[in-house]
């Protein structure tokens, strides 16, 4: 049996929602570069807010910056995950099904499935981990992710709910990763602390005997 026939069709879901979003594109000319540049390299944005959080976390306690430090895992395990969930469910490219939509990014190969869009599961699981270093660079790192998911569908590359999935499944995972990285890290981090990486885990003076 071919991967053909075992990939899901999901035009029917909202490939009319995807449809309107690419005209959407198409009629505002003034949004496709920066769409376009923030879709394909917008993670970038995120490995800033990680070295914010660093730099934040310096000034608080161990756990804080557990958490800081987990951000980068917490975004390679939710990868891992959501690409095994994308090679079972093998759905196809709404850029397959519908071949004359207008798209800004090229078309994915049939077997670079679509659904959860790893992109937006990636971001939001960061997010979910910034959040727990900092509740302000937590909600503009959410922000950021939407802004990613909806980039998305405006290039073509993913149906609606491909986006929306991979927001619920980025949350769920990047809470589960953080919260275990966290507390498996916090005695380690404390513990070196105390050694020769203490600049880089924090900005407090050291203790005097």
């Amino acid at each position: 049996m071919t991967s053909d026939i075992l990939s899901l069709d999901a035009s029917n879901i909202d490939g009319s929602w995807y449809v309107d979003m690419t005209r959407f594109a198409k009629d505002t000319p003034g949004l496709n570069t920066p769409m376009t540049v923030y879709s394909g390299v917008g993670v970038g944005l995120f490995v800033v807010f990680m070295v914010i959080a660093w730099w934040f976390a310096r000034r608080r306690d161990a756990s804080t910056m557990a958490a800081a430090l987990a951000v980068p895992f917490v975004a390679i395990i939710t990868y891992i995950v959501n690409d095994g969930v994308k090679q079972i469910i093998s759905e196809r490219r709404p850029c397959l099904r519908f071949p004359t939509a207008f798209l800004l990014e090229k078309c994915a190969a049939p077997n670079d499935y679509s659904f959860p869009s790893n992109h937006t599961v990636v971001v939001f699981a960061m997010a979910v981990a910034l959040l727990a270093v900092s509740r302000r660079l937590g909600i503009w790192a959410f922000v950021a992710a939407a802004v990613m998911g909806v980039s998305r569908v405006y290039v073509g590359a993913h149906y609606p709910h491909d986006v929306l999935a991979g927001a619920v499944v980025g949350v769920v995972i990047g809470y589960l990763a953080t919260m275990l990285l966290r507390r498996t890290a916090t005695p380690l981090v404390t513990k070196l602390s105390s050694g020769p990486l203490r600049p880089v885990l924090t900005a407090a003076a050291p203790a005097r005997g």
